[in-house]
């Protein structure tokens, strides 16, 4: 599955004389937790013609029980979206800073609500060589209206299982994985079954998206085979997105816990593993 645009084909895809109706739609989705606000530096510069989305807004619903980061409002995502100009059948493509976690956060809402082209801009705005702009695009209004179902979503007991019956990745940092530190949520550790999977390896030089072959070899070392149920998850559904896309590059589908650790841990009987092995 094509997942990633380079900058130059993203260049080419902008550029006059394309048919409208294949010129897609850029959506700058830079966040990053803990970070600076993603708007000010859109309006500093950004790839023409890109409408900024927030993610803490508009790709995610408040946070509470279900985790810091659980699935937005369905009514608030589809607004944003056709505020955007997205439409159902024209292309789109998302990008972040660089380290590709919220861009792959739009994309994977993107594809779980229906629309099925669109693609993360590889290596983020540092990639893009051509001009900034400062100027806000008021586009035309858009057509999409979300229909979930387009990827698999796990949720609590879905990950329970499938840490026992699949392959369940943690795709945080492994010394979070481990519970050794834990900088964010209340509890340490990883979900009984689920095996390390850092998001951070998914990538190479320049934050670029390794090779579907790389990839591809990266999971089956973790245990995907050909036909293996897989799911994923991470602190609060952001970075696993990036898993998802890559497994999605190495041609694996996987579901998505959007809850993730944040949600796990919000309740006090589930069940917690520490340590290197999945447990």
């Amino acid at each position: 599955m094509t997942v990633m645009i380079p900058a130059a084909g993203l260049a080419a895809a902008l550029a006059p004389g394309t048919p409208a109706a294949e010129r897609p739609v850029v959506l700058d989705v830079r966040w990053q937790l803990g970070g600076p606000p993603g708007r000010p530096l859109y309006e500093a510069g950004h790839v023409p013609g890109a409408v900024y989305v927030d993610l803490d807004e508009e790709l995610a619903g408040p946070p509470g029980a279900g985790g810091r980061h659980p699935l937005p409002d369905l009514e608030i995502f589809g607004a944003a979206m056709r505020r955007a100009g997205v439409c159902l059948g024209r292309p789109v493509v998302v990008y972040d800073g660089g380290q590709g976690w919220a861009a792959a956060r739009a994309w994977w809402l993107l594809r779980w609500a229906g629309h099925e082209r669109v693609t993360v801009l590889d290596g983020g705005l540092p990639a893009w060589t051509g001009e900034l702009s400062t100027r806000t695009p008021e586009p035309p209004e858009g057509d999409f209206v979300p229909a979930p179902g387009g990827l698999p979503v796990l949720d609590a007991d879905g990950a329970a299982a499938l840490a026992r019956d699949g392959v369940l990745l943690d795709a945080r940092a492994g010394e979070r994985y481990r519970g050794e530190v834990e900088p964010i949520d209340p509890v340490g550790g990883h979900i009984p079954g689920a095996v390390s999977a850092p998001t951070l390896e998914n990538t190479g030089p320049g934050g670029l998206l390794r090779s579907p072959a790389d990839l591809a070899a990266r999971f089956e070392a973790l245990g995907v085979g050909p036909g293996t149920p897989v799911g994923v998850y991470c602190g609060s559904g952001v970075s696993a997105a990036h898993e998802v896309l890559a497994l999605a590059s190495a041609g694996v589908e996987a579901a998505l816990y959007p809850g993730s650790w944040s949600e796990w841990t919000a309740q006090p009987d589930r069940p917690v593993a520490t340590g290197p092995e999945p447990g």
